[in-house]
């Protein structure tokens, strides 16, 4: 069955229901709420029960505002007291981490891709590509799991999960965008890498605390006579301020998650009113980008990458993201090993580094269908391992 306007809000409405309804299931069973999404659409998918969505420019589209909304909406409930004293190890990790896991992850996707029972084969930068768009923790899982879970954790260690979580998609995204531009291009001069991400940086995070700043301004100054109205003037800002950056060649993930910081710490009118809207916001917006994504995917297509995919999978969680993790904290003597475990293990994978795996989709990159499965996997595999344990290993540990 295509999706059409006759039929999109009847097959939508059903798909919303049927995700709560399951959820409140899943969450009895210990599986995480937002896995739980990502089966439905899987079940009601091609080779379920045979509704037909494969385009991957929309399904970029839908993920590019969910995640505008999730992360401005975390930066919002991100307290700037509570993320002082985990600043520098929050921006290590969401910059260094990312790029030492994509360091470690593409040196082993290159290393079995010649191996004979590896159904894949790619070349260096092309496996750099595919693990530059599963580099990231995924905010929306992480601000879902911490939240949704009753975990009594010490030593801030929740500030700075969710300080990662937030920033280091950008820093994932800038990534993902060079690479591919770097395919395509035949090759970029180090200095063009280097510009890009200093402009992405530079103008992301600019544009975030000057926006944040005027949306303050005007969410405070302007007298609305409808209260209902104020909720509904920042969401524009949110669209606002990540189109502005992009437009400005700087990073716009980074832009409304800073700025969602910005106006979570400042003073403004109707913030109960404000607050209750963007938590039901991001709900419905993390349940239609989970959706999407569970129809997108083609689960027969996993199948012929299942073993690259599972040793991938397993070697992130097991070594690049502890090897990571360990080298990016080891400044910070305090910290006791058993928090840089628990740490290591919050480094769950979700929706993020599927809509970036869409991004070599929609750019034609070589072998970008098979990036888009593997990432797809993996995904899978990190909300099942580290989504259904991580309320066991915070027991466990004495963190």
């Amino acid at each position: 069955m295509l999706f059409n306007a006759e039929n999109i809000l009847l097959i939508g409405s059903v798909l919303l229901f049927v995700s709560i309804v399951v959820s409140k299931t899943g969450y009895r069973f210990g599986v995480p709420t937002l896995l739980v999404f990502l089966l439905v659409g899987m079940f009601f998918g091609s080779d379920g029960l045979g509704l037909q969505f494969h385009n991957a420019g929309e399904a970029q589209f839908i993920g590019m505002v969910a995640l505008s909304i999730i992360l401005f909406s975390g930066g919002m409930d991100t307290k700037f007291a509570e993320i002082r004293p985990v600043l520098p190890q929050g921006i290590l990790l969401s910059t260094v981490g990312v790029l030492l896991t994509t360091l470690f992850t593409g040196l082993f996707i290159y290393w079995i891709s010649g191996f004979k029972h590896v159904s894949i084969t790619m070349s260096l930068i092309t496996a750099m590509l595919l693990a530059a768009t599963m580099s990231s923790t995924d905010s929306a899982s992480v601000f879902n799991i911490l939240r949704s879970q009753s975990m009594n954790l010490k030593h801030n260690l929740r500030p700075m999960l969710e300080l990662e979580s937030g920033s280091n998609d950008p820093m994932a995204y800038m990534l993902t965008i060079v690479l591919i531009q770097f395919i395509n291009s035949s090759g970029m001069g180090f200095m063009d890498i280097l510009g890009s991400f200093c402009i992405q940086f530079i103008v992301g995070g600019a544009s975030g605390f000057l926006l944040g700043k005027l949306a303050i301004l005007i969410l405070n100054k302007l007298n609305l006579n409808n209260q209902s109205l104020y909720p509904i003037l920042l969401l524009s800002f949110i669209f606002f301020i990540f189109t502005v950056t992009d437009l400005c060649k700087g990073n716009g993930y980074l832009a409304v998650y800073i700025a969602g910081i910005m106006v979570g710490n400042n003073r403004i009118t109707n913030r109960k009113e404000i607050s209750t809207f963007m938590n039901g916001m991001t709900w419905l917006f993390q349940i239609i980008m989970f959706l999407t994504l569970g129809l997108l995917v083609n689960p027969h297509e996993m199948l012929n990458i299942a073993v690259p995919a599972l040793l991938i999978g397993i070697f992130m969680i097991v070594f690049a993201r502890p090897l990571s993790v360990l080298i990016c904290l080891l400044p910070f003597k305090k910290m006791n090993f058993s928090s840089r475990i628990f740490v290591s293990w919050v480094g769950l994978r979700g929706a993020v580094p599927i809509i970036f795996a869409t991004y070599p989709v929609v750019a034609n990159i070589p072998d970008s269908n098979q990036i888009f499965n593997i990432v797809f996997f993996i995904t899978i595999l990190s909300l099942v391992i580290q989504g259904t344990t991580i309320s066991w290993i915070d027991r466990k540990s004495v963190v």
